[in-house]
């Protein structure tokens, strides 16, 4: 098996010839460029030994899942977008059951709660008025369970120290804000230039967690 280390530098490389592909707008390039680096991220777990432990196995469940909403989102269909969505959003309550299942701070979870729910209300506002009206109910769904997600990686990182935690669901936040414009607000190539980045290493810092599992609990 590969390591992890070389499964990382893979997915990044994937990553920057993705982007190299879509701006020539390249289909099939992009395709194998996106699921490579999705592939990447999947293998970093697995070499990691995700396997070996309950929150291994949740974190690469949620990383499987994520190479599915990265399969579907390939096409603009609002079916397969919409499994896409289901994809990531059962993604997100794996990450957030893999944080609980650890050390928590309910102090740290009240305060990120809060703010969670000001960040979230700003997103839906700038949102939901360009969303069509089948998307509005999924959207609703998919911003509050992926908040949620953040509010469980705060509590579990400030209780566990295991900052990573945070970083990756931060920036799984905001590579989704990034999905969001580009479907929704304003589609075009500067959406993926910060979002494809964003996302892929907020996957791969996630999975590199699956290392200090033993100290998650």
């Amino acid at each position: 098996m590969l390591s992890p280390i070389i499964l990382t530098a893979a997915c990044l490389v994937s990553v920057l010839i993705l982007l190299a592909v879509d701006r020539r707008e390249w289909p099939l390039g992009r395709v194998i460029a996106k699921l490579a680096a999705s592939s990447g991220f999947v293998g970093v777990a697995i070499a990691l030994g995700a396997t070996g432990s309950s929150y291994g196995q949740l974190i690469l469940a949620a990383l499987v899942l994520g190479w599915m909403g990265d399969a579907l989102l390939l096409s603009r269909a609002p079916k397969a977008f919409m499994g896409g969505l289901a994809a990531f959003l059962l993604s997100h309550v794996l990450f957030a059951t893999a944080f609980v299942s650890g050390a928590l701070s309910v102090q740290v979870m009240g305060v990120a709660v809060v703010m969670a729910g000001v960040f979230g209300a700003g997103v839906l506002r700038w949102l939901m008025p360009h969303a069509p009206k089948e998307f509005k109910g999924p959207v609703l769904a998919y911003v509050v369970v992926i908040l949620a997600m953040c509010v469980a990686a705060a509590g579990h990182a400030f209780a566990s120290q295991r900052w990573a935690v945070l970083v990756g669901a931060l920036l799984f936040t905001a590579s989704d804000l990034s999905v969001a414009r580009d479907r929704f607000v304003k589609p075009g190539f500067v959406n993926r230039l910060w979002g494809w980045p964003t996302y892929f290493l907020a996957q791969l810092v996630l999975a590199w967690t699956v290392a200090t599992a033993a100290s998650a609990a």
